[in-house]
């Protein structure tokens, strides 16, 4: 008997510090997704790492720690930029009704980045348009809204990302790059 309350405790106790380890990621996890965007919007916003909610949110924004796995580049969006990321990750078709918004005030992280013109460029780090933004506000727009911006990252001010694609969006640069 004694053996077996032996082993309970031990298995309770490293459930509890099993536990309290998630909870210490959680935490920094919902930092970084939540220095994505002004207080005003991440405060309140639901967290999600993975598709796993890691703090129920009350505002419509989503903060996520990163972009894509292990980039480091954390984001929050509103439902339309949601529903973008949505579509980008299933490659299916995707067509902007409303305005859509996302900050990345923490910019592309280390390994953050992509190509400036294919969504799922084979290898987007050795693309030739590779592009590692600074702090930046994303915007969808409907329909052909965007089609007289530019989509050259070093024209000076905002610049259309993926154009020609159904994911297009403005990137408004709002800090320096790396």
């Amino acid at each position: 008997m004694k053996t077996l309350i032996g082993k309970w405790l031990v298995m309770a106790g490293l459930a509890a510090v099993t536990e309290s380890a998630q909870a210490e990621d959680h935490g920094a996890l919902i930092e970084q997704a939540r220095s994505a965007a002004p207080s005003m919007v991440s405060a309140d916003a639901t967290v999600m790492y993975r598709g796993e909610v890691l703090a129920e949110g009350s505002n419509g924004w989503v903060c996520l720690p990163e972009t894509m796995p292990d980039d480091g580049s954390p984001m929050c969006n509103d439902a339309v930029w949601m529903e973008m990321m949505q579509a980008v990750g299933t490659k299916a078709p995707y067509e902007a009704s409303q305005m859509g918004f996302s900050y990345m005030l923490q910019g592309d992280g280390e390994k953050g980045g992509v190509s400036n013109s294919d969504p799922y460029h084979a290898d987007h780090m050795n693309a030739d348009d590779f592009i590692r933004e600074g702090p930046h506000l994303m915007l969808i727009v409907p329909g052909d809204l965007a089609d007289s911006i530019t989509d050259n990252p070093d024209a000076g001010g905002p610049y259309v990302m993926w154009k020609g694609t159904p994911y297009a969006h403005i990137m408004v640069p709002i800090g320096e790059r790396d």
